[in-house]
């Protein structure tokens, strides 16, 4: 019997605004993402990708349809719940987020806070060990107003993946980055999903790095015109 996929999403609708200024922004999407695969949204600006995104990562609440995310509906979830499926996941937005007073080290750290108390020690070496994955093990102590846009993106990178989350949401990851530098987030994000099952999920304009996904979704207007899976 093969296992449920990690995201399902079966008619999702959304509205943004309220009374007569309320406008439906999503319509009818469903989707399944495989486990271990990286799957991008693509679709023109206002496209709906984004909103999609964030229903999916439970940044937004679900207001109709289903999304069942690593067996947890989130329609009607509890707070206990979305708590503890916060631990099971991974943010990348194109925006780093960085804290301005913490170093490079200091801001990874903060990615495995949603973990609660353990070894602080163990949780150092984390945090070196996944900015050397992406490039920054010489910037570990580095404040952000002395990195680069591109190195403040990679920093976000490696706070997102240093938990080792089941699923990663990433929102325009490239987008700060070089052609090398941003292959190379991307690269890293699929063999986490060979090698330990991750499953990310993009929304990105960046053309440069769609020979790596495993399915290509393309909204318009709020709704899913096309799916492309690798051969």
């Amino acid at each position: 019997m093969q296992a449920d996929p990690p995201i399902r999403v079966t008619g999702l609708n959304h509205w943004f605004g309220s009374g007569e200024a309320r406008k439906q922004a999503i319509f009818d999407v469903s989707l399944e993402v495989d486990r271990g695969s990286l799957t991008i949204l693509m679709g023109p600006s206002g496209s709906g990708k984004t909103t999609v995104l964030t229903l999916m990562g439970r940044l937004r609440d679900v207001q109709d349809g289903s999304v069942c995310l690593l067996g947890e509906e989130l329609n009607g979830a509890g707070a206990t719940a979305q708590v503890a499926l916060r631990r099971r996941l991974g943010f990348i937005f194109q925006a780093h987020n960085l804290h301005d007073s913490l170093t490079a080290r200091q801001n990874v750290l903060m990615g495995l806070e949603v973990h609660g108390r353990g070894d602080k020690d163990g949780y150092q070496r984390a945090a070196d060990h996944v900015l050397g994955l992406v490039g920054l093990g010489e910037r570990l102590d580095y404040l952000p107003g002395n990195l680069s846009g591109g190195q403040k993106q990679r920093v976000a990178v490696a706070r997102a993946l240093v938990g080792n989350p089941e699923i990663v949401f990433a929102d325009e990851p490239t987008a700060a980055l070089d052609k090398a530098s941003g292959r190379t987030v991307v690269e890293m994000l699929k063999a986490l999903g060979r090698e330990r099952g991750t499953t990310t999920v993009m929304v990105t304009h960046d053309s440069r790095i769609l020979d790596l996904a495993d399915a290509i979704i393309t909204l318009e207007e709020g709704q899913i015109t096309r799916r492309e899976e690798s051969s």
